[in-house]
């Protein structure tokens, strides 16, 4: 069984027969599309039940590069706590900087490998410029849940054992909403296996991410 539905700023919950209100466990699939239909990769859910379960041994350090004037990988999922590196793999120095509430920082001009890894204390989406490279963006999702899922390049996010009903966010960086919003979905008891989301996006294009603020070098 396949289906549709539209998600908004408001909790959509997928209501069939009314069933008993005790939860079972259930794989489903989520297949993330654009409001063309077209699948759209690097999509977040995250599972937002109070069940959620704790991260209880140490994070790994994640690496975030710079290759080719691009941040490498363009959307790093992080926990709360967790450390990210920052190479620069590129013959030419870089500024990278957010401005985000979740975590400002500035690395200043710099080649190679920086002194210390970055520790992304709270959790929120975290917007990644270079100030001398303004067409460069990237995005640091730092997820409060445990279980966090990125959509591959169908669109699809496989969730396995859920225990229903339960409360899921989504979020993807041309989203309609504000960029800092994740939009709330539930998937009650009687929830499809298979399951079609459209997400309203923008079209995509260049970002100011107030590269001029620390202006002071060139390639």
């Amino acid at each position: 069984m396949r289906l549709q539905v539209m998600v908004t700023k408001s909790v959509i919950t997928l209501f069939a027969m009314a069933l008993a209100s005790k939860g079972y466990a259930q794989d489903v699939t989520l297949n993330i599309v654009d409001q063309y239909g077209q699948p759209l990769t690097n999509a977040v859910v995250e599972i937002a039940s109070k069940s959620n379960k704790t991260l209880s041994q140490q994070l790994p350090v994640l690496i975030m590069d710079q290759v080719d004037k691009q941040f490498s990988p363009t959307l790093l999922i992080a926990h709360q706590g967790q450390q990210v590196n920052f190479p620069n793999s590129d013959n030419i120095r870089h500024h990278v900087y957010s401005f985000s509430e979740a975590k400002p920082f500035q690395l200043k001009l710099y080649s190679g490998q920086p002194e210390n890894p970055i520790t992304f204390e709270n959790q929120g989406v975290v917007v990644l410029g270079c100030n001398i490279h303004d067409s460069m963006l990237g995005y640091i999702y730092v997820a409060k849940s445990a279980d966090v899922y990125q959509s591959d390049e169908r669109g699809n996010v496989q969730l396995s054992g859920l225990t229903l009903p339960v409360q899921l966010t989504l979020w993807h960086a041309l989203q309609k909403n504000t960029l800092e919003e994740k939009q709330p979905l539930t998937l009650a008891v009687n929830s499809p296996h298979s399951l079609q989301v459209t997400l309203q996006t923008t079209e995509p294009k260049p970002r100011n991410t107030f590269g001029s603020k620390f202006k002071g070098g060139n390639d």
